[in-house]
């Protein structure tokens, strides 16, 4: 552990605490009942005897290599879109950029099994597309290519967010250098600034690889039919269909941990292998420059990208909110307020389980910003013994499948000996959140400290301040853009995030996901999209709000 004259660091201490009581101790009771399958029946008989079962599955290869493959496809589809958007809104002044960077935030508000439900009724036959214009897409939707572009449009406001803040961190002073030099001003790019910014955008496209490889929503609506299977679905497929098979659950889970360990590995070895400081306390010139002749074409293709992303499923979900029955179809007399009147009424407990997801919502992004921040310190900037496994810890949520994590905390919490548990109260569901949202912030957080130069901390330790002082002053106001990016993107998937809540959610609370699901088992298509709507519009609301604070304090715009 990091040790000074006072002692070990506080900040690793209660970052090493809550990684333990948020990931560890989910993960072990995962690891215990791969190992002894009769766990969940307090029995440690028999270890090992599911493993060759799990592993000898034949099918087994085919889905590893499935789950490889779209994680590679979306991973690959993200940076291609959302790079040069990312380039262009840090290095030049694009028009209307605060309104770009919330058009791509809405993506990742929308639920994805909402966001796969409205693509499926704007492309299935009979679609609103097909009532429009007579076309179909339904082949290309149910099919891997369709697959890998509906997830790509949910994911890659993650790479377009952290790669625009670290490049506007790193700045065109480098490449102005370069440039003096005589530089083109593409080679200054490739060869300066884009290098520098490899720890936003590594830890972007980690992030990006872990959520394709563990989202449930879209390969289960769409894979189906295209005869795709990812190893997320065959673990829901034993956790949820009898005879339950939780030994299989997590044996499958380990695998999917094996594939985002390799994922991290290689982003670890990208940053290890040169220096990315780009922050030393010295005065940075921030100024962006003018479009010129570029302003149209970079427009048209900001619109082009906010109406596939944004446009086009808010539209969906907006008519099928407004639609009396789904089979009506598009003609005005289909339409009307009455699902929204529904809502805000308040007559099917909608207000209620809003109110319960957005303090939900509030309380991770706050407790896995503070962690994040935290963890990312210990590990990065402080000399502590086993900060290596810090870093474990804070990747592990990565490859573990939301309902994966649901069934580890149910197994860690609901032992009969303990004096005190969190299971079946509200607190079960944060702790989940917190454990499948930490690695954002952390990422976030890390890629930020990877830019700031030892030399800041050392300065106010020379005066005196003690570790958590430097840390709170000097080292958290300069990873807080980032950090807050990674906040806001936390709040956004911790307010509609489905399995987890499904399986752990106590009797009695409703959250915005389970009301949703539930509406659409009870064929209430319409009162769901409403919610989805609702929910959109308000958790747009704070992260526009927080944006434009920052924007003021010209720290985000």
């Amino acid at each position: 552990m990091a040790r000074t004259r006072e002692g070990v660091s506080p900040s690793v201490i209660i970052a090493a605490a809550g990684l333990v009581l948020v990931v560890a101790v989910p993960f072990l009771f995962i690891i215990l009942q791969a190992i002894f399958p009769d766990l969940g029946r307090g029995s440690l008989a028999a270890p090992f005897s599911a493993l060759a079962g799990a592993l000898g599955n034949p099918k087994l290869i085919g889905m590893a290599g499935n789950t490889l493959l779209l994680g590679a496809l979306v991973v690959a589809l993200s940076a291609l879109v959302a790079v040069p958007l990312a380039v262009a809104r840090a290095l030049f002044k694009v028009p209307g950029a605060v309104i770009w960077d919330v058009l791509f935030l809405i993506p990742f508000m929308i639920p994805p099994y909402i966001a796969v439900l409205g693509w499926i009724m704007t492309l299935q036959p009979r679609g609103y597309l097909d009532q429009l214009v007579g076309v179909n897409l339904a082949g290309f939707l149910f099919s891997v290519p369709g697959i890998v572009a509906v997830m790509t449009l949910n994911a890659f406001p993650v790479v377009y967010f952290a790669v625009s803040r670290t490049v506007e961190t790193v700045g065109s002073r480098y490449a102005d250098v370069g440039r003096v030099f005589g530089a083109s001003p593409a080679r200054a790019f490739w060869r300066i600034t884009l290098p520098l910014s490899t720890p936003g955008l590594a830890a972007s496209l980690l992030l990006v690889f872990a959520m394709a490889i563990e989202e449930y929503g879209t390969p289960a609506a769409l894979g189906g039919r295209a005869g795709f299977d990812v190893l997320v679905t065959a673990i829901d497929l034993r956790v949820s269909d009898w005879p339950i098979d939780l030994p299989g659950a997590a044996i499958l889970s380990l695998v999917l941990v094996v594939l985002s360990f390799a994922a991290f590995l290689l982003q670890r070895w990208v940053l290890t292998r040169r220096s990315f400081v780009a922050t030393t306390g010295k005065p940075q010139d921030s100024a962006k420059r003018d479009l010129g002749i570029w302003k149209l074409p970079v427009l048209l293709v900001f619109a082009l990208v906010a109406l596939v992303a944004t446009g086009l499923p808010l539209l969906a979900i907006l008519v099928s909110a407004l639609s009396r029955t789904i089979s009506g179809g598009l003609v005005w007399s289909n339409l009307g307020f009455s699902n929204f009147a529904a809502i805000l009424g308040d007559t099917t407990g909608a207000l209620r389980a809003l109110g319960t997801s957005l303090s939900l919502g509030v309380a991770a992004a706050l407790v896995t910003g503070l962690l994040g921040a935290l963890s990312a310190y210990a590990v990065v900037k402080s000399k502590a013994r086993g900060r290596a496994v810090l870093d474990v810890l804070t990747i592990l949520p990565n490859a573990l499948p939301g309902i994966v994590v649901a069934v580890g905390l149910i197994l860690a919490w609901n032992q009969p000996w303990l004096p005190v548990t969190p299971y079946n109260t509200s607190l079960i569901l944060l702790l989940a959140y917190c454990c499948i949202l930490l690695p954002q912030p952390v990422r976030y957080a890390t890629a930020a400290f990877h830019q700031i130069g030892d030399n800041l901390e050392a300065a106010a330790r020379v005066f005196g301040a003690s570790p958590m002082v430097a840390f709170r002053r000097i080292l958290l106001p300069l990873i807080m853009p980032s950090l807050l990016a990674a906040m806001l993107l936390v709040f956004a998937v911790a307010t509609r995030e489905l399995v987890a809540s499904v399986v752990v959610a106590p009797v009695g609370v409703s959250t915005i996901s389970t009301y949703i699901w539930r509406q659409f088992e009870q064929g209430s298509v319409g009162l769901g999209m409403a919610m989805a709507l609702v929910t959109i519009l308000i958790t747009t609301a704070l992260p526009l709000i927080v944006l434009s604070l920052m924007g003021r304090r010209g720290n985000l715009m």
